[in-house]
């Protein structure tokens, strides 16, 4: 915006023709009050006005010739300089005011012409938002009439099928009120005054905030969830175990709902707890969903279907598996076929654990099993028919069939092992032999010669007698089934027997079932893996590797595994190790139910009967097989009242952890051919924990089924000492009631609990108060003899009355 002379001067207060004059004299004529100013007059007429008074503030100072003294002369310069002073100071005054009024009129003119630009940007965002506008309307226009269109066509459709009037509908669309003001016109782009311009930073009025709330709750309810009418039944897949929670929400439940559930059918549980498929399946079945039972394919199958042999399977040596009634000669008979006394090695003539050998026989290789006879070894016995081809189940002629032989011939048959029986200790004076042969044919064993298909061969392992035609048998079945197996490939086996060893650490027996195990391999067993360091044959010979059907020892395992592990040859360590620790974790959950379900059990059983007697007990023994079946068997006297809990249970001597174990948890410790090393003895003998040490497994189980015995509570029974009769009753003021009887049988003693006795009904169960003889009070009245009898708390004592005198008698018990 340029400057007028009229507007410069009211901003330098000077009068126009002032200013007029000024431009005059720097050279700008033909100037009036109206006239325009421009940048570079004004620049003109600022240096003008600031040379004007620079002339101004000019002084001259006279010096005029007199005869005035020097004094005066300088009194006059001095008040000339301040003069001077003065009017410099004036200009200077001047000058800067007129400055900063130049310097104002500037800014003035800054601010203006910023307004003027926000004015100008401010049009044109308005311009774009009524352009946008117009953009949506006409696009929701669109949209409409395309619904419109659409609702027609559909409207002819319906109208072809049932034709109906639409007279109402019309109405009803006329009724529809009209738009009172038209919207703006496209064209009209026409800044509307008392329309406030748009701030964003502006608070909304409180109508605009609850309709521009209610367009929001309108957008989310259409993204938000909706409650299904219908209920929806979802399939759940459900593995071995699951955790409450993960269940709740595969059924999209509460898990709330679902521990209620569960605590109506009995079981307590918490949200972070597991149960297993079968319990699972109820819950899922009683909330209304499928319940589909689940076999992932963990890391374990994919490792086990990865190390299966194949290619061409070779012939291999037949495993045959000893079993039979404790002392029937099983090991007597391996011993003659072996010619080493094995059977003097053991302790008590038992096998205590798992033996395995190799034997020549006519040029043939076979490979036998020897497994015990107790029935504590039950587990053990099944292990063997499981890894078996044959078994020759030994029965001894003078004993006959047993019970552990019938459980080793339930055993082969649930394996699907074909069977031949040795009918052993022929030699000894008096056996029937056909007496055995019909015992066995009622447990579906059937002799050859009765048209059966089970050979039954009489031998003798003191004389050596059927041995030869024994051998000749197992040949020939391994003939007739051929059984063979791959033996290039990776190994796999079975576990027969596993142990702690002194100077040799970890020894684990495994009988190699396919393919081929060398030393160097990488092997996992159970819960264990490691690298094969040493192979040992039962001869006790260093091997490099080890066929199919051939037992060995194996050096190089990180634990001891359990008899029954199988056994996998792997590519690599770490690929042993994940399988290894999937196999704990798996073990773990499984306990960790087991725990939560004797919790549960044990709680409800304290609830009903009250604390139950608890043995607890540390066991050790020299091998894992013997440490399984002797925990199985401890576990297995366990009664309503007296229980055996196996606070832990290992292989190899006791040591210092298991007395503060067993000090810690008041437990017995027993050491199954092991022994108690010097720290742990003093250790046992300062916390006073009882150590008991044992070789034969029947002294074993007989002693804790002693200490059992001496925690049950005792047997009560009651026994009659006498009866005495009432002939009459007395009224005594001092006394009381006194009963006038006569003892008929037995003694009346004072100090004995009695009953009342009416029309051989008992009316009353109490105590003596008094018992007198004549006059005198006496401890007993003897069988014929009267006396005077007063009850304690009882006076309804009446003649015809019998009293009963009983004591009660504990009686120790025995399981």
């Amino acid at each position: 915006m340029a400057h007028t002379v009229q507007t410069l001067s009211k901003l330098l207060k000077k009068t126009p023709d002032e200013v007029i004059t000024i431009l005059a004299n720097a050279g700008v004529d033909g100037k009036n009050s109206n006239s325009a100013i421009s940048a570079e007059e004004r620049k003109i007429l600022m240096s003008g006005l600031s040379k004007r008074s620079s002339s101004k503030s000019s002084i001259s100072v006279s010096r005029k010739a007199g005869t005035k003294s020097s004094a005066s002369s300088a009194s006059g310069v001095k008040v000339q300089v301040k003069k001077k002073r003065l009017a410099k100071s004036a200009t200077m005054t001047d000058e800067r005011s007129e400055v900063a009024v130049l310097e104002a009129a500037q800014a003035a003119q800054a601010a203006l012409d910023a307004g003027r630009d926000a004015d100008e940007k401010l049009l044109a965002q308005d311009a774009k938002r009524l352009e946008m506008a117009h953009l949506q309307k006409t696009q929701a226009e669109a949209l409409k009439s395309q619904k419109e269109t659409v609702k027609q066509v559909q409207a002819q459709k319906n109208a072809k099928k049932v034709e109906k009037p639409k007279a109402a509908d019309k109405s009803k669309e006329d009724k529809k009120p009209k738009r009172l003001r038209s919207a703006p016109s496209e064209n009209n782009t026409r800044r509307q005054l008392h329309v406030a311009r748009h701030n964003p930073n502006r608070k909304l009025k409180k109508k605009d905030r609850t309709r521009l709330s209610q367009k929001v709750q309108e957008e989310q309810a259409q993204h938000a969830f909706q409650k299904p009418v219908e209920k929806v039944v979802h399939e759940i897949a459900i593995a071995e175990n699951i955790k409450v929670t993960e269940l709740a929400q595969k059924m999209a439940t509460k898990v709330g709902e679902v521990l209620k559930v569960l605590m109506g059918m009995g079981v307590m549980v918490t949200l972070n707890d597991v149960i297993d498929q079968d319990t699972a399946m109820l819950v899922v079945e009683e909330m209304g969903h499928k319940g589909v039972a689940s076999v992932e394919e963990t890391i374990e199958d994919v490792l086990i279907e990865q190390s299966k042999s194949s290619g061409n399977e070779s012939a291999r040596p037949p495993v045959v598996t000893i079993m039979g009634h404790v002392d029937h000669g099983k090991t007597s008979l391996l011993d003659y076929i072996r010619q080493a006394k094995i059977a003097y090695g053991e302790a008590g003539g038992i096998t205590q654990h798992i033996g395995a050998y190799q034997v020549q026989s006519n040029g043939n290789t076979i490979t036998f099993i020897d497994t015990p006879g107790h029935a504590a070894f039950s587990k053990m016995r099944s292990r063997g028919a499981n890894a078996t081809d044959i078994v020759i189940l030994v029965v001894a002629a003078d004993d006959g069939v047993m019970p552990q032989t019938i459980e080793s011939i339930k055993h082969a048959q649930t394996a699907g092992v074909p069977i031949i029986v040795a009918i052993n200790k022929i030699d000894k004076e008096g056996v029937d032999i056909d007496k055995i042969k019909q015992t066995l044919s009622t447990h579906n064993v059937i002799s050859e010669d009765w048209g059966g298909d089970v050979m039954m061969i009489p031998v003798s392992a003191h004389t050596g007698e059927g041995v030869d035609a024994l051998l000749d048998a197992i040949s020939l079945t391994a003939e007739v089934l051929e059984f063979s197996a791959v033996i290039k490939g990776p190994a796999r086996g079975t576990v027969l027997e596993a142990r702690l060893e002194k100077g040799r650490g970890k020894v684990t027996t495994i009988l190699v079932q396919s393919g081929t195990l060398s030393k160097g391999d990488i092997m996992i067993a159970g819960f264990e893996y490691g690298k094969v360091k040493q192979i040992v044959d039962d001869k006790g010979k260093v091997l490099k590797s080890a066929i199919p059907s051939m037992p060995v020892e194996v050096l190089g395992l990180s634990g001891v595994p359990n008899s029954g592990d199988e056994v996998l040859v792997v590519d690599s360590e770490r690929k042993a190790r994940e399988v290894a620790d999937f196999r704990k974790a798996k073990d773990r959950e499984a306990q960790l139910q087991k725990q939560q379900a004797s919790k549960m059990e044990n709680f409800l059983m304290k609830m009903e009967e009250g604390d139950v007697s608890t043995v607890n007990v540390l066991l050790k023994a020299d091998v894992r097989g013997s440490a399984q079946a002797l925990v199985e068997a401890l576990e297995e006297l366990s009664t309503d009242e007296v229980r055996v809990k196996v606070v832990s249970s290992g292989v190899g001597g006791i040591n210092n952890t298991d007395i503060t174990l067993a000090a810690t948890s008041n437990a017995l410790v027993l050491g199954f051919n092991v022994r108690t090393d010097t720290v742990a003895r003093k250790t046992a003998d300062n916390e006073g924990v009882r150590v008991e040490y044992y070789s034969i497994i029947y002294n074993l189980i007989d002693d804790v089924r002693a200490i059992m015995s001496g925690l049950l509570s005792p047997e009560l029974s009651e026994n009659i000492i006498g009866i005495a009769s009432v002939k009459d009753v007395f009224r005594s003021q001092k006394m009381g009631d006194i009963a006038g009887c006569m003892v008929e049988e037995g003694v009346v003693r004072r100090d004995s609990p009695i009953r009342v006795l009416r029309d051989s009904v008992v009316v009353f169960e109490g105590e003596l108060e008094s018992l007198r003889r004549f006059k005198d009070d006496v401890n007993e009245v003897k069988s014929g003899t009267e006396c005077g009898i007063g009850v304690l708390n009882y006076t309804d004592v009446q003649p015809g009355d019998q009293i009963e005198v009983f004591e009660r008698v504990e009686k120790a018990r025995t399981l």
